[in-house]
This record gives structure tokens, sequence and C-alpha cells, in this order.
């Protein structure tokens, strides 16, 4: 009897419990302070999602049927792309994206990989007006774009880009965006980690991560912070599956800053350059060089006239850190620089001999030594139909090459040429042909002229030597 009791009793209190929040519910009221205001995302919601658009794209393929005979390499030894006969059939192919409005005036920001090769962009805000867009600009290095629609004069919700470092590890954030095209939607999570280092995403490399959920066609979407601010743009989660693991990556908006800076003065993204090449402290680093424990980036070799010789700094140094921001790797200390603007000061903290020293490095843009000398190979070299330019540390800045010495970078292919054919790639660097040292675009013109019967080229790519023999 006297359990049954007990069961009766814990019953009626848990009826009245669900009595009460039923209640509750069907009384809620507007958060009248900021304490009750943080315990809901829907005051930050409300603010920001109207920023956010959806970005469809459109682009036409175009393929050509032709006989599979053709598709023998002996043929296209001799026909290459020029191929005779088959029709040429037109297909469309269509993708989805999101985009964060970072001014009333039209001014867009999502990732490139949303709008790259896209005929035509549409951009649909969330009171479902539609616009033709433009591409301001963009950056693959970054995975960035800059978008623009003609609002006639009129203003559109924008959102606040966060200055920089605003956020910590375990601060909540929201995520939204359009993931699989079923329309805004809104993912919470907390910052897991800052300046995460995820290679092969983009050239630099360094992301916030977070476990709000981010799915495809959340891409270029915001992730905001509990101040309604921009912190990051979405832009590539882990997954093996293809659905949110609660590993995702978005880009800081320092760098977004930057990069919507750039289009707005109608200029290309320059990146300050050190003139430094060099690698993370590693345990067996540090215990040799006696940094325990170990951190940093050791550097390996300095170039004549860069920011850090001029600053002072010697091979063998570690840098630790940037204005005050510990720095462990090379892609992380790449990315604290770009974020900079030329002409800027900053801070470096730096080990060397058992001391930690601080100087003042003021950025500089790479420099054009030696001048570009853009020039397209001509017949009679098997590298014909190949635009070349002399390698600089402003041509190594754009391609992110790190190749020490000279040689010719291939800047782009054209269609018709034997370049393409041979194989060779945009941000190849040209090194040797027939034992020759290749330093200069002159030297390649010289080459051309030869004529051997057997062409021996040597080349550098994504840090790897390959050779290439045409008979």
């Amino acid at each position: 009897m006297g359990l049954l009791f007990k069961t009766c009793l814990i019953t009626a209190v848990i009826a009245l419990d669900f009595v009460s929040t039923v209640a509750s519910a069907e009384t809620r009221s507007v958060p009248s302070t900021q304490a009750e205001v943080q315990l809901s995302f829907a005051p930050l919601v409300q603010r920001v999602a109207p920023a956010v658009v959806n970005i469809f794209t459109r682009t036409i393929v175009r393929e050509r049927r032709i006989s599979p005979l053709f598709n023998d390499p002996f043929f296209r030894q001799f026909f290459g792309d020029r191929l005779p006969g088959g029709r040429t059939r037109e297909r469309e192919e269509s993708s989805l994206g999101s985009g964060v409005i970072v001014d009333g005036s039209g001014i867009i920001v999502t990732n490139r990989h949303v709008i790259e090769g896209a005929d035509q962009i549409r951009v649909v805000l969330n009171d479902r007006r539609e616009f033709e867009a433009e591409v301001l600009q963009e950056d693959e290095r970054s995975d960035l774009a800059v978008l623009r629609i003609n609002t006639e004069g009129s203003t559109i919700p924008s959102a606040i880009l966060a200055p920089e470092d605003t956020i910590q590890v375990g601060d909540l954030v929201i995520a939204i965006g359009n993931p699989f095209g079923v329309g805004q939607t809104v993912t919470s999570g907390i910052v897991s980690a800052l300046a995460r280092s995820r290679r092969g995403l983009t050239d630099f490399g360094v992301f916030i991560q977070t476990d709000a959920a981010i799915n495809p066609g959340n891409s270029g979407g915001a992730l905001v912070d509990m101040r309604g601010r921009v912190v990051g743009v979405n832009t590539a989660i882990y997954s093996k599956s293809g659905g949110s693991l609660g590993i995702g990556f978005a880009i800081p908006s320092s760098l977004v800053t930057r990069m919507v800076q750039a289009a707005k003065d109608g200029g290309r993204i320059v990146r300050p350059w050190l003139g430094a090449h060099g690698q993370e402290v590693t345990a067996e680093i540090g215990e040799a060089i006696g940094l325990s424990p170990p951190r940093g980036v050791l550097i390996d070799s300095l170039s004549e006239g860069g920011s850090l010789m001029k600053a002072g700094l010697k091979q063998g140094d570690v840098v630790l850190a940037v204005d005050g921001k510990p720095i462990e790797d090379p892609l992380e200390l790449r990315f604290r620089v770009s974020t900079k603007p030329i002409g800027s000061s900053v801070e470096f903290d730096f080990w060397r001999a058992g001391e930690t020293l601080h100087t003042k490095v003021r950025l500089e843009a790479p420099p054009e030594d030696p001048p570009r000398n853009i020039t397209v190979i001509q017949e009679g070299s098997p590298i014909d139909g190949a635009e070349v330019a002399n390698l600089s540390p402003a041509i190594k800045e754009e391609f992110n090459l790190s190749i020490r010495g000279g040689g010719v970078v291939v800047l782009r292919l054209l269609s018709r040429g034997f370049a393409r054919r041979l194989g060779l790639r945009q941000g190849d660097v040209i090194t040797s042909i027939n034992g020759q040292d290749i330093r200069r675009v002159q030297d390649l013109i010289t080459s051309a002229k030869t004529r051997p019967r057997t062409w021996k080229i040597v080349i550098l790519r994504g840090g790897r030597q390959i050779s290439l023999e045409v008979g």
C-alpha cells in the first residue's frame, strides 16, 4: 500500500509539473532584461537572418559527341582538341549556396566555390526578392567571393562583420544558411577551436571550428556570435557521409573584412610579403634547439630585402606570436599577416638562443623583381600556347609557391596550344630544358629556337619535380 501511495504521489507531481509547463508555454512574454534575452536565440536570428541570402547559380556545359575512335591518344597527338566531326550539345547545371549581405547598398560575401564558373548568379533575399548578381572580387586562395546586386537605390538589411579575435573557444554561435535547398535554417553550437589549421580547403587553411551543424548549401552562410555579429563565413565540414558530424569550419571575419574592403576599393588582394620560409617546431626540433615547450615557426631561410630580414630576424629564429597572438605553424603565421594591410606595422615575438625578443615588422608588398615579362610561347616548342612570366616574389605570393631560386611560371594555357596536350598546368614552374637552366622568360624563348630532336623538360609542381620528354 505504501508503495502504491508513493507511486500515485509521484504521478500527481509529474502531472502538476506538466500542467505548469503547459501554462507557462501559453503565457510566454517578450524578454524584458538582457539575461532573459540570452535564454533564446530568437532576437539574434531576427536581426541577422534578413541579411543571409540564398545564391542560385546556372552554368552552361558544352559537350561534344565524337566517335570513340578519336579518344585514342594516337589521334589526339595530331588533332588535340580540334577533333573533326561530332556535334556540340549544351546542358545546364545549377547549384545553390548561401551568402551574407555586408553592406546595405548590395555588397554580398560568399564562398568562391559557390559561384565558381557560373554563367548566371541569382540572389534571393529573405523577403523573396530576387536580383541578378555580378562578381566584384573572387579569390581562390581564401575561397572567398564578393558579389554586388543592384538595389536601385534602396537599402537592404545587412550584417555586421565582427572585429578580429572577438570570440573564444567555448563561446556560443549560430549558423544561418540554406542547406539542401529546403529554405533558411538556423543551427547552434559552440566554438571548438580558433585558428584551426586544415590543409587542403584553402591555401591559408586557418579556420574557426564549430559543432554547429553545417550542411551542403550552408557554404557562404553566416556564423554569428551572441552579439549578432558575423564572426565567420561557413565554408566546409569534415564528414564521411556528406552530412554534418559536428565538425564545421568557417573563414574568420578578419580575412573576410580584407576581401570586402579590397572589392569596394576596386583593387585586387595584395598580401604582405615576409620574405621568409619556415617550419613548425615539433617536439624533436624543440628538443634540438632547446625550446620547451615546442611552439612557433622556425625560420629556415630569409630573402634579401624581405620584411623579416629588415626587422632584424635571422635564420634559426623562432616566431612565437604576431600582435600577441600565438603562432603554431606556418599556415597560422601566413593567416595572421594576411589580415593586415600593406604598410602597417605588427609586433613580432620571437625566440633566439634562449631569449624571447620583440620587434616591429613593417609589412610590405612583394616586389616585382624581376619584372613579369608576360609572354605567350609560339609554335616551334612543345610548350607553345603557354603564357609564362618570370618568377618573382609577387608571382610566388599569387600562386602560393614556396620555390627558392628562379624559373618561369605558367600563368595560363591557350586551348589550341601543344602545352595543354603536354599536360602543363597553371602554376607549373619550368626550371630546365634539355639540361639548360631556365631562369627567365628569355631563356625559354631562346631554347625554343634550338629545335632538338628530343625535348627534356623539368618542371616543379606542388613541391615535386616532374620530368617530361617529347620526341
